[in-house]
């Protein structure tokens, strides 16, 4: 039995990451500014607080943890980040907890911290051909994310490069490209694409029609959190440090996101296609090399499939407001 931290274990990938854990038998201690909106938490400690907060960083990481699960984060869907308007939170909240936590950890002995980083960390300019997008993880320099909340990723990459060269801290560092499944952020401006798109299929009136932001031609590939959470314990139980894609290789646009949907849900809908500020980049996919010739990982499972479960929970979530 291990002893375990979840930071963000509040959120949709820490949630299942707490489960994780403890259907193998770990002592696990959640912590996020935070409950979980979906489900219990299967921690066996959780702690409500602002990770920001040194004072309470120190109260968390009291003790030489197994493993620390770093997956904190002020951040959000595109509604969230691209407006500009939540700029400056997302870039001075993420690095002061990364900045805590990591100095915490490095404090009292932590032995092995895993952070999560993510692929908006990528240059823009090598995202701008939709159908081949460039995302190996030697593409990161010479630097140019899309969004502040990228260019915080990329610095606290490094901030736990650094901690590991200079301090010996057994740090493993994975950039996630899009993670989605159920028990996640469904509505509200902070939920990502696949949600956003189950939400409105399950909204929407046979032969009625759903919003797609921009054309619909941009392209992203999407991972359920069974396959991520396998690729973190591989990664965890490693010789290598990263910094390494999570990701799928299944790349589809928007548009065909939201096809594959109506699909799962049986819905003869049509697409209306709206002009918006900033859709983020025009292609990305996770390139999955690295971490099939470091690891042995590769997802095993369709879209469709984990697409599928994702559609009905969130079908489930609308029900259930339209009856309170």
């Amino acid at each position: 039995m291990k002893k375990v931290l979840v930071c963000g274990a509040g959120g949709f990938i820490g949630g299942h990451l707490v489960s994780k854990l403890k259907r193998e038998g770990h002592w696990v201690r959640g912590v996020d500014i935070k409950s979980h909106e979906y489900t219990t938490t299967a921690a066996d400690e959780f702690i409500l607080g602002d990770l920001t907060e040194q004072k309470l960083v120190r109260e968390v990481i009291d003790q030489p943890f197994d493993e620390v699960y770093q997956l904190a984060a002020d951040m959000g869907g595109a509604g969230y980040i691209f407006t500009g308007e939540n700029d400056a939170n997302v870039m001075h909240n993420s690095a002061s907890l990364n900045l805590n936590i990591l100095y915490q950890a490095q404090l009292v002995g932590v032995k092995k911290i895993f952070y999560s980083s993510s692929a908006c960390i990528y240059p823009a300019y090598n995202q701008e051909d939709p159908e081949n997008p460039k995302c190996a993880e030697d593409s990161a320099y010479p630097a140019m994310p899309d969004s502040d909340y990228g260019w915080e990723k990329l610095f606290s990459e490094r901030l736990y490069l650094a901690f590991n060269r200079n301090h010996g801290t057994n740090v493993r560092i994975a950039r996630f490209h899009n993670i989605f499944g159920p028990e996640g952020t469904w509505t509200g401006g902070k939920e990502k694409s696949p949600a956003a798109l189950c939400r409105k299929v399950a909204e929407a009136t046979e032969n009625g029609s759903i919003e797609v932001w921009g054309d619909g031609l941009q392209t992203r590939s999407f991972l359920y959190i069974d396959e991520c959470l396998e690729a973190i314990e591989r990664l965890m139980n490693a010789d290598f440090i990263g910094p390494v894609n999570i990701g799928s290789e299944e790349m589809l646009s928007m548009n065909d996101l939201a096809r594959k949907v109506m699909k799962i849900a049986s819905k003869n809908l049509s697409i209306k296609n709206i002009p918006v500020p900033h859709t983020g980049v025009r292609g990305r996919n996770s390139d999955n090399k690295l971490i099939q010739q470091k690891l042995g990982w590769a997802p095993s499972r369709p879209l469709e499939e984990g697409l599928t479960h994702t559609y009905r929970w969130i079908a489930q979530q609308v029900d259930l407001a339209k009856n309170k």
